[in-house]
């Protein structure tokens, strides 16, 4: 969503959105489409309930600091961040893996608590300046750092983004970073299109999730390095 709202608008002949709203509107839409996808993973056993918990409140904290304290950031510096973001996920998101346990649901999975505290704690206040509820670092993070089975990886990182999204969401809305009327907008077509992405995604190959997950992630910071270059 961040490279669609910075990249989009001039192509189609409209005033460039400010990276500072951006963050504001990403992080609104985050939340809301979290929400919606994250209640149909529930259903079917793919948030595990001790993960969202203990990432998502190491997040919220440290997220809610970084959203307050990007008021006071250049655009240019919150656009260095999100690139960071997007090219660390991108290089997680290439190192080879097994697809074995891809399937497996959310009560046979097991994970290391203090590993998700501390990388919860130190991505959260970056995730909260750029306006990110953090899926695209989030996943890679429990892909290859806390070895979650990817289909479960999916679902709890929308409810681990929820925590994110509430604290940043907030911080943005203290320091006026949030332009409602775009808001309104974008979530008429957020909130039912993360649902039916939620359907599609159950009837798809883990192992094309992945690679599809890893090119939308590798094109974006591409993209956003060459512009900060």
């Amino acid at each position: 969503m961040f490279p669609l709202l910075l990249y989009f608008p001039p192509l189609l002949g409209f005033d460039p959105i400010t990276v500072k709203n951006i963050t504001g509107l990403t992080m609104i839409q985050g939340f809301f489409a979290s929400l919606s996808a994250m209640l149909f993973f529930s259903k079917e056993r793919l948030v595990n309930k001790a993960l969202a918990l203990t990432l998502g409140l190491s997040l919220f904290f440290s997220s809610l600091i970084g959203s307050i304290f990007s008021k006071a950031a250049s655009d240019a510096s919150l656009l260095f961040i999100f690139g960071v973001l997007a090219l660390a996920a991108s290089v997680l998101m290439f190192i080879p893996r097994s697809y074995l346990k891809d399937e497996l649901t959310e009560e046979k999975v097991k994970f290391h608590k203090p590993t998700a505290i501390f990388t919860g704690v130190f991505v959260g206040f970056f995730l909260g300046m750029v306006g990110q509820s953090g899926a695209f670092i989030i996943i890679p993070l429990l892909l290859y750092v806390l070895k979650i089975p990817l289909r479960v990886a999916l679902g709890s990182a929308l409810a681990v983004g929820l925590f994110s999204a509430i604290a940043g969401l907030a911080g943005k809305i203290i320091t006026g970073q949030v332009p409602f009327y775009m808001a309104g907008a974008l979530l008429l077509g957020a909130i039912p299109s993360a649902r039916l992405g939620g359907m599609v995604s159950q009837k798809t190959k883990t192992k094309f999730l992945r690679w599809l997950l890893a090119l939308i992630i590798s094109a974006t910071a591409i993209k956003v390095w060459y512009d900060i270059f």
